[in-house]
Parts: C-alpha cells; structure tokens; sequence
C-alpha cells in the first residue's frame, strides 16, 4: 500500500470532458483533496483526434485540481477506452514443479495462459486471473501451497490499439504529465462503485459516456467479460438537435436539465424553453416532446447494451443486476428505463470508499477518476510503474509486475 500523505492522481480523459481526481493516503484510505475538470473536444470515441485539443484541456483540467489540492501535478493513471479496445478470456496449464504449488509455478501458468497470438498493432492492457484449477477441483482462488500435479489458471485478457495508447501517453507528455500506468476504463469504474458482495454473487457495470458505453461483468468474484461499444450520450444530444432544431451546445444543456429517459415520469404540464438557430426567438415546447425523443434512443442503447450483456454468457447469473454509471447516469429515469430493458435489477453507481471531499465527487460523472485513485492505491505496493519508449507501451518486466499485481489484489 502506499504510505502515508503519499498523493494518487486520476486523469480520465473522456469524449466529453477530462477530468483530474487528486487524492492523499492517509491511515489506509483515499481521501479526496482535489478535483478539476474541463470540455473534452479532442477525443471521438474515447480515441485521440487531435492533439492540441487534448492537450490544451488536460492542463485546464489539471490547472484546476492543482489549485483545489494545493500541490504540483508531475504524474497519473490514466484510463485508457474507446472501441479498439478488445477482450477474451484465455488459460494455461503446466505441470506443478514440487508437487506442491509455488508462486514461480503460477506465473508460469499465467505466461502460458497470454501466450496467445496478438496482432502487431495491439498490446496487452490486463491480464486479470479468474480462478485456478488444481488436477480436478475448480473455484481455487489461492492456491499457493495445495499440492496436486496439474495447475491451470483461467485469465480474462484485454488488449487496446498501440497507437491509440501512445496517443494518450503522448498527449499527456506534452501536457507535463508522466503516465504510471493505464487502466481500462470500467475496471476503474467498478473499482469505485461496485462493492466485493454483487462481484460475488454477479453483476454488470456499464459506464455511459459521451462517445461510449462500456461494460464489464463479475460473477463469483471475478471479471468475466468486458467490452467497448461506440456510442453514448452524444447519441441522445444528436438526436435532441435534430429533433428540436437547436445548436448542439444547447442540445447538451437542455438534456442535462430537463431531460427524461422514460416519458411516463413526465408531467403533462410541463414546459421547457429551446433556443433557436439562425438567431430566431426561442419557443415554449412541452417536457414531453423531450422525453419522447430521449426514450427511444436510451431504449436502443440499453437494448444493445443488453445483446452485449449476453454476449458473456452471464446474464441468468447476475443477481446483483446491473450498475449504471458514468455522465448519462444522471439522467432522469434511465434506470427505470433500463430496468424494463435488462428485466433486472438496476441502480445508478457513485463512487464508494473513499474520504475527504467526498460530497464533490459524489456523482456518477467522476467514477473513473476515483476508481483510478482506489486501482492505484491497491496495486501500489509503495512502487511506481513506468512505461518504456520501446516497440511496445509494456514492457516484459512490467507485464510480469501487472500480473503480481493483480495476483495479490485478487488473493
């Protein structure tokens, strides 16, 4: 674990906005000290579309947190997204060398288990044990010191496009920012807003951003599944332009401030004020014109967000339902909406466990920011990863780390 008022900071550069969570060590839990945030116009799809751009808000972003918290900001964990973003599970066999298992024995099984045939332009991201099996008997979650013969590990692997990681690492380079590390997006979020009982007996996160929605599934303990698909909010505010003939800008505040997923939760006397274009007088339209463009389009996310779901083979298995996190999260009715969809349990996700300003993070928008800062406190161990400048964003030696890591997190 870290040590004491040693600092933790989470950058999550999404489509919309780029947020900055600085965070203190102290007597063995996070507590928030800062925070900042700015516009996001550089990104499309959770992926680097220009440079400048992205850059500019970064440092706008950490302007702002550097001010609340009071410190300079030299270093961070960033959450890395976006549709190149490709998962499978995977596993490794090898004998038991004493008969008896020994950590060199399961690292060995888990190099077996990536020894999988990547494309040149993809990296591994995580390689995330699951379970362990010893000669017949499955669900070990520690093995060290069971003997048996044959040790086989069951690992979820997830892999992202080089150039699309470097892209992030560069930009936060030019930025004035060292990357520690990269952590998948809803991995951090479920870090934040997923407690260890719903991992066990199963649940869902999916992240709603502006460009994509992502998702991981746990069951007994374990990530199962994750995947990344490209749409999210954006979507809805297109579809409020359209529909309203108002500027996009005005688009994205009047979802935020009236918006509704599910129009039965509308009262039919309400009213809302729309900017017009071309510098015409704004009109008084019903709420319920609102709502009835916004459900629809939520209905078709959460729809193929549920395809998705059962893509993993998990879905009669999460009696914990489904977490919804991230910007869309906000919007009204979307977990009644997404309920009727899911035919499951549904809830919104805030970060959890964490102190200091925890009324200002308190707010779905802000879970992969604090899930970066509880990843990085978890893996710490009082070490800093660093990336190479090699052929790869990972290097060996840090795969190994990654992999330690998450080993002695998990058990």
């Amino acid at each position: 674990m870290l040590r004491d008022d040693e600092l933790l900071i989470g950058l999550d550069i999404g489509t919309t906005k780029i947020c900055v969570v600085v965070a203190k060590a102290t007597e063995g839990k996070v507590n928030i000290i800062g925070i900042g945030s700015h516009p996001s116009t550089g990104l499309r799809k959770g992926v680097v579309v220009n440079m400048d751009s992205t850059v500019n808000s970064i440092k706008k972003a950490v302007e702002e947190a550097e001010l609340m918290a009071g410190i300079k900001i030299e270093s961070c964990l960033a959450a890395i997204g976006g549709a190149h973003i490709k998962s499978f599970n995977s596993n490794g066999v090898v004998a038991i060398k004493d008969k008896e298992v020994r950590p060199d024995d399961i690292t060995r099984a888990i190099d077996a288990a990536k020894a999988v045939a990547i494309p040149a332009d993809r990296e591994l991201i995580h390689v995330i044990p699951q379970e362990f099996i010893i000669d017949d008997q499955d669900g070990i979650k520690d093995p060290i010191g069971i003997t048996g013969v044959r040790l086989e590990v069951k690992v979820h692997i997830v892999t992202g496009s080089v150039a699309s990681a470097q892209n992030i690492i560069k930009c936060c380079r030019l930025a004035g920012l060292t990357v520690d590390d990269i952590i998948l997006g809803q991995i951090a979020s479920s870090e934040a807003t997923l407690t260890p009982e719903e991992k066990e007996i199963g649940v869902a996160i999916v992240d709603i951003g502006g460009g994509t929605s992502d998702i991981a599934v746990f069951t007994n303990g374990s990530l199962k599944y994750t995947s990344v698909l490209p749409f999210g909010g954006n979507n809805i505010t297109n579809d409020i332009g359209i529909g309203l003939r108002t500027p996009l800008e005005e688009a994205e505040k009047i979802k935020k401030r009236y918006g509704c997923a599910f129009s039965n939760m509308v009262g039919a006397n309400e009213t809302i004020e729309v900017p017009s274009v071309g510098g015409r007088k704004p009109r008084t339209l019903m709420r319920k014109t609102l709502a009835d463009i916004i459900e629809p389009r939520v209905e078709e996310i959460a729809s193929l967000i549920y395809e998705e779901i059962k893509k993993s083979g998990s879905e009669r298995l999460l009696a914990s339902g489904v977490v919804i996190t991230g910007g869309c999260a906000n919007l009204e009715g979307i977990t009644e909406l997404a309920e009727n969809v899911f035919n499951l349990p549904t809830r919104r996700g805030y970060p959890i466990g964490v102190g200091g300003l925890v009324d200002v993070v308190n707010n779905p928008i802000y879970s992969t920011g604090v899930g970066l800062l509880l990843y990085g406190f978890k893996n710490s161990k009082g070490r800093k990863r660093r990336f190479v400048k090699s052929g790869s964003f990972f290097g060996k030696r840090t795969i190994l780390k990654r992999i330690k890591d998450w080993f002695q997190e998990i058990f």
